[in-house]
């Protein structure tokens, strides 16, 4: 893994076609480096032709500039000098613009997740990182950077922080954002419109989830399924599903929620979030997906009951490892203040 900074005019150099690409489902992070670069690129190369590739934009997200310029489709015999994507951890994630990557003269990946395996010519990647959107910041000329620019990286930053609230939340990450307040952002306003405003269909389907959740492993993980049937009832698409396992994770005593969305039948998708004693990036890559130790995916084939079964195996060896070494350590500590 190459953690270390490139130069983006170096990588830029001679490239008149550029495109930009981010994981399905695309998320705030996601939309908002895709689109804080895709400004930049424009803005401070005007000679390089740029275009950003993207799944449909949530519309909470539409309040940033230029998501109406977001191609949803690639067309005939597209072939760029540079693919550049960001917030991907694997090149499968892309979607349906995983054929521009494949076909791009050459490749950059921008990112910050930790099961990223530095797929690209070119990597940063750092797990570390708040988020890919702060990764972005750390890339570009900061006194070129715009105010609608600022708005789209301060968005991303702040949905991959839980709004500035999770431990990936370093000082760094606050100064930069407070930077990109001074260039004209109101924060409150994009936490408020793309973070916390919910859709009735959002409310409606979040209160199912919740509804229908359960509390396994003592009590030690909450789980919760969607099924398609119940997408169908309220009218809800996938984007409207955002949010619900970070909802889960909050319940008091839970160390791992896990929320499933019946993708078609015996096919979902995991998102998994822990409190800090399981790292589900790990067992999310088990299972061939990936994330980061908090927060993670997959999609799985099986029964529900089969999918949460496999999954709470890889949570329960952790789990019993964690508490394994808390005693270890409270006795540590007892034979420490005896001997005293």
């Amino acid at each position: 893994m190459n953690s270390m900074k490139i130069n983006l005019n170096e990588v830029l150099k001679g490239k008149k076609r550029v495109a930009l690409g981010g994981h399905v489902r695309p998320d705030g992070d996601c939309v908002g480096s895709c689109l804080g670069l895709y400004m930049y690129l424009t803005e401070q190369y005007p000679g390089t032709e740029t275009d950003i590739y993207l799944e449909k934009v949530p519309e909470a997200y539409t309040m940033i500039r230029h998501t109406d310029e977001v191609k949803s489709e690639v067309g005939e015999n597209q072939v760029y000098d540079l693919f550049i994507c960001l917030d991907c951890g694997d090149k499968k994630r892309l979607g349906f613009a995983e054929s521009l990557f494949e076909n791009a003269k050459e490749t950059l990946c921008i990112d910050h997740h930790v099961s990223n395996e530095a797929f690209a010519d070119y990597n940063y990647i750092v797990p570390e990182a708040s988020s890919t959107s702060e990764l972005v910041y750390t890339l570009v000329d900061r006194e070129k950077i715009s105010r609608e620019m600022a708005e789209a990286l301060y968005m991303g930053i702040a949905h991959d922080t839980g709004v500035f609230q999770y431990s990936c939340t370093s000082p760094e990450t606050m100064e930069i954002a407070a930077d990109l307040m001074r260039k004209g952002v109101n924060g409150s306003e994009i936490i408020d419109k793309t973070y916390y405003e919910k859709t009735y269909i959002q409310n409606q389907i979040l209160g199912r989830a919740l509804l229908e959740s359960m509390l396994i492993l003592d009590k030690r993980c909450i789980v919760s399924v969607v099924r398609q049937k119940e997408m169908e009832f309220f009218q809800a698409v996938p984007a409207d599903l955002e949010g619900i396992v970070s909802q889960l994770r909050q319940t008091k005593g839970v160390e791992v929620a896990m929320f499933l969305h019946e993708l078609s039948p015996q096919v979902f998708k995991v998102s998994l979030r822990s409190k800090g004693k399981v790292d589900v990036s790990e067992i999310a890559s088990y299972f061939g997906g990936g994330g980061h130790v908090r927060a993670a995916g997959v999609t799985m084939h099986g029964s529900s009951h089969d999918v949460i079964n496999n999954i709470t195996g890889r949570i329960v060896l952790q789990l019993d490892h964690a508490e394994s070494e808390d005693e270890e350590g409270e006795t540590a500590e007892q034979e420490k203040t005896s001997a005293v």
